[in-house]
C-alpha cells in the first residue's frame, strides 16, 4: 500500500512538471499565460533606472528638510548674505578743540543722523615703571634680567618716562602698588609706581550703522581724525 502511494506521489509530480513545460499541449493541457503587456509600453526610461548609494540618499533628504525661500521677483535675486551688514563704529578721545574741528567735516561729509558725539571719560593709567634710561644698552640689560624673572613688560607711552619699561597698568595707584610688592617679591628691586596717563574727559566719535558707501565716505575724513583709528563699539 506504501508503494503504491509513493509511486501516485511521483506520477503526480512528473504529470505536474509536463504540464507547466507545455509537453501536454497537444492534449489540450497548456497553463495560462498571465502577462500585462500593456505596462511595457507605460514605462519611461527604464534603462535609467539605478540604485542610490547612502551618500546620495541622505544628500537628497538633507536638501528636502531646507526650507526654500519663496521666489519674489529679481530684487530677491542676491542674498541678504551677500550684502555686507551694517556695523557700529567709533572713534576718539577727542578734547574740544579737536570735536569742533572734526563736526565742521563731519556736517558737510556725512548724512545727517549718521554720526553723533557722546561723552566720555578715560581713565588714569598707573604703571609699575622702571626708568629713565640713559642709555639703550642699559634698557637692553634691563630687559634680560626681567626676562630672567618671567616678569612681563612694555615700552611706556609718556614722553615724560621715555626710555623706560611698564611692568603692568592699572587705572588706580592703589592696584599699581600692589603689583609693586609682588614683582619686588620676585626680585624686581629698582621698579616704582608712576602715572602714565592722567584721567582726561572728552568726546567719542560714534557711527552706529556704518555700511560700505558710509564707509568710502569715512576714508575722507581720515585726516580730521587725528590719527585715532575707527573701532567697533564695545
Amino acid at each position: 500500500m506504501l508503494r503504491l502511494l509513493v509511486l501516485l506521489l511521483a506520477l503526480a509530480n512528473i504529470g505536474y512538471f509536463a504540464w507547466t513545460q507545455g509537453a501536454l499541449a497537444p492534449l489540450g493541457l497548456v497553463p495560462s499565460v498571465q502577462t500585462e503587456p500593456q505596462r511595457m509600453t507605460t514605462q519611461i526610461r527604464p534603462d535609467a533606472i539605478r540604485l542610490l548609494t547612502p551618500e546620495e540618499a541622505r544628500e537628497i533628504e538633507d536638501n528636502a528638510a531646507v526650507p526654500r525661500r519663496p521666489a519674489s521677483g529679481a530684487s530677491d535675486a542676491v542674498s541678504s548674505a551677500d550684502t555686507p551688514a551694517a556695523e557700529c563704529l567709533q572713534a576718539g578721545l577727542f578734547n574740544e578743540q579737536q570735536t569742533a574741528v572734526l563736526r565742521t567735516s563731519l556736517q558737510s561729509a556725512l548724512p545727517a543722523g549718521s554720526w553723533q558725539f557722546e561723552s566720555s571719560v578715560e581713565p588714569a593709567r598707573w604703571i609699575v615703571y622702571m626708568g629713565k634710561y640713559t642709555t639703550e644698552e642699559a634698557m637692553a640689560k634691563k630687559r634680560g634680567e626681567l626676562r630672567q624673572l618671567g616678569v612681563a613688560f612694555r615700552t611706556v607711552n609718556n614722553e615724560a618716562l621715555v626710555p623706560g619699561l611698564a611692568l603692568a597698568s592699572f587705572p588706580l595707584q592703589a592696584d599699581a602698588e600692589k603689583e609693586l610688592a609682588r614683582v619686588a617679591a620676585k626680585g624686581v628691586r629698582t621698579a616704582r609706581v608712576a602715572q602714565e596717563r592722567a584721567e582726561t574727559r572728552g568726546q567719542i566719535l560714534k557711527l552706529a550703522a556704518v555700511d560700505a558707501g558710509l564707509r568710502a565716505q569715512l576714508d575722507t575724513l581720515k585726516p580730521q581724525l587725528e590719527g585715532k583709528a575707527l573701532r567697533a563699539c564695545p
